[in-house]
């Protein structure tokens, strides 16, 4: 763990360089990353296989560019490291399933297979809440250098959710599904906890700290133009931007949590609620809905206070948070992503695996699992996990 560490929301300036390289880019590596489609892009430039750098700033300029997971300035300088580097990825495919594998996120991914997943269902880290024992420091394609979860604005963290998406979009097959949790997070200056049993204790006035006495914490003056104590609205805006990267936002799920922490708020209501983004790379994918009804509720079937139309609003319960992982999902949120949208014997992939919970719901679902993380801690207890489920499939809340 590091010693400490701060966030601090300084957004930089910058300008598309006025200089211009003889590159053509192909129009499949430029359209994520100006977040157009290929129609809209032909509109404007006519029908075009490649793209020269000139073409590419007038995509920029254009009243519907808004920006992916690249900053606009550093547009044509992400078009040319990428058209140097796109063949030069040489280690082995990941093709051995029900296993789990160390390692950073976008790495692994990388390694799989094109159109090898069937589902992705995943929790990944939220931006500034939280200090983990174990962290990989890459170098996203915006240039920040930091840990998934500890940028230095919510628009970084959005822009490194968006790039993993992108990384993650070619791997899943034609007719597979995208389930991503994600919680919203607050412009405030407040302390960076190790876990939700330390924000409680916190929250119940225990922690005699001041929030300058903590090695772990976030400003929140000097962003471009959130206000202290703003909500960011990060979902909706990953949301937005899977869109133009060629996405299918199919729906932005509310998880209602039957139990949730406290929040000693004021001046607005306390927060109940994570969202799932339903992605997909096709208009119609794989959906089993009757599954829903058929799903036993402890997998993730119909819960109490749930109708029989399965609807946007789901009501599953909130997960103790033991076994070693303060911020793991439920069974039944894996349970039920993974009976609506796979068959059995598909593969489903969870790249932030944490303590294994999609896994889990894999096995008893008889689907293969692939598993990523960056700890061994995790990896380790995610092990342990499976192997219960597979030996006592019968304590599937366990």
């Amino acid at each position: 763990m590091i010693e400490s560490y701060e966030i601090k929301p300084y957004t930089q300036a910058g300008k598309i360089p006025a200089n211009r390289i003889n590159n053509l880019y192909p129009l499949e590596m430029v359209l994520p990353v100006v977040g157009m489609n290929e129609y809209f892009v032909k509109k404007i430039l006519g029908r075009h296989e490649c793209l020269t750098e000139d073409m590419v700033v007038e995509l920029l300029e254009q009243d519907a560019f808004s920006e992916t997971f690249v900053p606009r300035s550093m547009v044509l300088q992400y078009l040319r490291k990428k058209l140097l580097t796109s063949s030069q990825n040489t280690a082995s495919l990941i093709s051995e399933l029900d296993r789990l594998y160390k390692g950073d996120a976008i790495s692994l991914i990388d390694r799989l297979k094109d159109q090898s997943i069937q589902c992705v269902v995943t929790s990944t880290p939220y931006w500034a809440m939280r200090i983990y024992d174990e962290f990989f420091i890459r170098e996203w394609a915006d240039g920040e250098t930091c840990a998934f979860g500890l940028e230095q604005t919510p628009e970084g963290f959005i822009r490194h959710s968006v790039e993993t998406l992108y990384h993650l979009q070619r791997k899943l097959t034609p007719a597979g599904s995208l389930w991503w949790n994600i919680m919203d997070s607050y412009n405030t200056r407040t302390q960076i906890r190790n876990n939700a049993s330390e924000a409680l204790y916190a929250m119940q006035g225990h922690d005699k700290k001041t929030w300058k006495d903590h090695k772990y914490k976030r400003y929140s003056a000097g962003h471009s133009y959130l206000q202290d104590g703003e909500q960011c609205l990060i979902p909706q805006r990953i949301a937005e931007r899977a869109s133009r990267i060629g996405f299918y936002v199919k729906s932005m799920i509310s998880w209602c949590k039957t139990a949730s922490m406290p929040e000693p708020q004021q001046s607005r209501v306390s927060r109940n609620v994570e969202y799932i983004l339903h992605l997909t790379v096709q208009r119609t994918p794989l959906f089993h809905k009757q599954a829903y009804l058929s799903l036993p509720a402890d997998l993730g079937g119909k819960q109490d206070f749930e109708s029989e139309k399965l609807s946007d609003f789901w009501h599953l319960p909130t997960s103790a948070g033991g076994n070693g992982h303060g911020a793991q999902f439920p069974l039944q949120l894996p349970g039920r992503c993974i009976a609506l949208s796979t068959n059995e014997e598909d593969t489903v992939l969870d790249p932030f695996m944490g303590s294994g919970t999609t896994a889990m719901a894999s096995v008893i679902l008889n689907r293969h699992y692939i598993g990523f993380d960056i700890s061994d801690k995790y990896i380790q207890l995610a092990a342990r996990r499976i192997e219960n489920s597979i030996s006592n499939p019968q304590r599937k809340t366990e």
